[in-house]
Formats: C-alpha cells, structure tokens, sequence
C-alpha cells in the first residue's frame, strides 16, 4: 500500500513520456514544438508542487493521491481524444500537475510516519519504486507498440495503471491509520545563530507562503544545494545522448550506453538508503556530486581524443554511479528539515524549487552548446556538480541525537 500506487503511476507515465514528442509530431506539430509539449510535462510538475502542499495539508495525503489519480485519467483521456495540438499540450500539462501532487502526497505521508532510524532506507525504496516504473515503462510501451501497433496503446495502458491505483488507494487498507505519525527524537534544526528560550509554541497550521517565508534560510542554502543536484542529474539525460550524436555513434550503440548507465543508477538505489542511514546524509550526498561532477568534467575533455568512444561508455557508467548513490536524496532531506507537525507546505515548496533545477538545467544546456559546443556546456554542468558537492558539505545538517529521559 505504500510503494505499489508508486509503482503503478511510474509505470503508466513510465510508458507514456517518450512517446509524448512522438505524437506531437504524428499531430503536425515540428521540432520545437514537439519538443514544447513534451517540456508541458515538467512545467505541470513545477506548477503543481505548491498547490499539491495546500492540498495535503487540507484533505490528506490519501484523497489528494485519489483526486490526482482521478484527474489524472481525464488528462490521459484528454492525451488520446485531442482533436488539436493545443488540448494534447493542455492534457500533457496537467498530467504533470497532478504526478506533483501525488509525488508530494507520498513525500509528505513517509516524512510523518517513518522513523528517523530508516527514514533513507524507506525514502530510497520511494525514489526506486519511481525509477522501477519510468525504467520498465518504455519497454512496455515497446511491447505495446509491436502488439498494436498505435501511440495511443501506451496511453490505454497508463489510464489502466491509473485504475488500479486509484481502487487500491481508495478500497485497500488506509496506511495513514494503519501507520500513526511518529516522534523522531533525533533533531536536525538549522542552526540559526539565535539563543532559543521561552516555552514550545503550540501548533498552527500555516499555509504556503508563510511557510516559504519562514524556512526561506534553509531553502535558500540546502535548497540550492539541492536542486543544483537536480540539475545534474537532468543535464545527464540530456548530454549523453547528445554526445552520442556528435560522436557519430548509431541510435542502437546511443541506446545501449544509456541503458546500461540507467541500469547501473537503478542498482544502487537502496544502497544510497543504507548509506545515508549508516553514516550521514553527507555521505551520499557529496560523493554522488563529486562522481557527477568530475564525470562531466573529464567527459567535456574527451570529445576529439583517440579514444572517444571508450571514454563516453566508461562515463556514463560513473554517471550513472554517481546518480544510484543520490537516490532518494532530495526526498530524505526534504523529510529531514520540513516541520515535523505539518510537512506538506514546505515540501511543496522544497519540490518545486529541485524541480526547477532539473527542469533549468536542459535549457543551459541548450544554450552552451550554441553558443559555444556541448563540451562548454558539460564543463559547465561538471562545475555545477562541484560547487553542489561543496553546498551540501557546508550545509547539509548533522545529527544531534537526544534521549527522552522517561525512556
């Protein structure tokens, strides 16, 4: 009942993403704006981050899961019944508007009732749960493709994936009640530099953008750190392919090297969660962005060299190291510094700031590569790597355990 709706929803978009461009296209529309809609996906999930908070903090995560799935299942009907281009783009944008609602819904129910002892653990199986959906999605949709024959196969399968969840969510046993919320006693508080007195405040529920104001430090400094890691890891799926091309390799020789690199992060997924549990958020964190880092930046060096093909598989294989350390990472921090009674506002915040990262980090690179080659522009992301490296090891908070004196 926790990873299964997970499994479910990935899957279904899993399958349906790289076709998104694809019907763009069998639709009328060119390059740019094939590539438009498909970017409509990322726009919904940053547009949707905020409200998606609100939503949960109001109603719970169980119903907002439910009405995302639910309205999720217009937009795929919407994706298939399009009569022009503009309604397919519209369906695709509220697709991602309400995949951030019910990430944030998951997010927000496993800040709350998973104990701190193994809270990466959990969130890691989260962030694998979603990596198992969109890494088996697309060869469902080939299998689809080759029974079917029609795009639209993919979209019928992604809305039946929706049914499933939505009945399982709604008719199956409630984890909210089966799984009280729990009291980490193990602190993780920005240390603000301020004495602390007075008695402990009683709760109040605060909405959005007080809540942004308020944690606006740590948003501004982990924050960053954070979707500087988002950043890196989108910038991976698209220079790799992008190298691939320019190296003059063929579509299948592009496809295997990312594949394998895909297959490498998607192994490592729970190892990260027993990293992070073990020995420190750090520990993941800093070693993912120096292997990204310096991956890119040795890769930007390699492009005209005898040996440039070798070079290119051997680091998409540290890249893809680098992301299977950090899996579930941006999800066990935002956990670790989101108020404890009422998380949701904040991660709604939290997610749409790494969101932007991700979705920022295509368009520089874009724009490197014209005005001056794609390895400008992956120096320019190993550089990223590396000062989000130094972010999260000056930022990242530490461990202070306390005991309960009444045990």
């Amino acid at each position: 009942m926790v990873y299964l709706p997970t499994i479910l929803f990935s899957m279904g978009e899993g399958a349906v993403i790289p076709l998104i461009p694809v019907i763009a296209a069998n639709m009328g529309a060119d390059v740019a704006a094939a590539a438009l809609v498909a970017s409509a996906l990322v726009i919904g999930q940053l547009c949707g981050n905020l409200p998606a908070g609100w939503a949960v903090a109001r109603i719970g995560e169980r119903f907002t899961m439910v009405i995302a799935g639910v309205v999720s299942m217009v937009a795929v009907i919407g994706m298939v019944l399009a009569p022009v281009i503009a309604v397919f783009a519209a369906s695709v944008f509220l697709l991602g508007f309400c995949a951030a609602a019910f990430g944030l819904a998951r997010h927000a129910f496993m800040t709350t009732r998973v104990p701190l002892d193994f809270r990466a653990r959990a969130l890691s199986l989260l962030g694998g749960s979603f990596r198992l959906g969109i890494f088996v999605g697309p060869f469902v949709t080939a299998a689809l493709l080759q029974i079917f024959g029609d795009e639209h196969a993919a979209i019928w399968f992604f809305l039946a994936c929706l049914v499933v969840m939505v009945v399982l969510v709604l008719f199956g046993p409630d984890p909210e009640k089966t799984n009280p919320p729990v009291t980490n006693h193990s602190a993780l508080a920005e240390d603000s530099g301020e004495p602390v007195s007075g008695t402990i405040p009683t709760f109040e529920r605060a909405g959005i953008f007080p809540t942004m104001w308020r944690f606006r430090g740590v948003l501004g400094r982990l924050g960053l750190a954070a979707a500087s890691l988002s950043a890196v890891r989108s910038a991976r799926q698209v220079v790799l392919p992008l190298w691939g091309v320019s190296l003059g390799l063929d579509a299948q020789t592009i496809a295997l090297v990312v594949g394998v690199s895909g297959a490498i992060d998607f192994a490592l997924f729970y190892a990260s969660g027993q990293v992070m549990d073990r020995f420190g958020r750090l520990w993941a964190a800093m070693p993912a962005m120096v292997l990204m880092g310096a991956g890119f930046l040795v890769l930007s060096l390699t492009h005209d060299g005898e040996a440039a093909v070798l070079w290119f598989g051997m680091l998409a294989a540290v890249l893809g190291v680098g992301n299977g350390l950090s899996s579930g990472i941006l999800l066990t921090l935002g956990a670790d510094v989101a108020p404890a009674q009422d998380p949701a506002p904040f991660l709604g915040s939290w997610r749409t700031l790494t969101d932007a990262g991700g979705a920022a980090a295509p368009l520089l690179v874009s724009g490197v590569t014209a005005i001056a080659s794609l390895s400008a522009a992956s120096a320019m992301v190993g550089v990223i790597g590396m000062l989000g490296a130094l972010g999260f090891i000056r930022w990242i908070p530490r461990f202070s355990p306390r005991r309960d004196p009444r045990g």
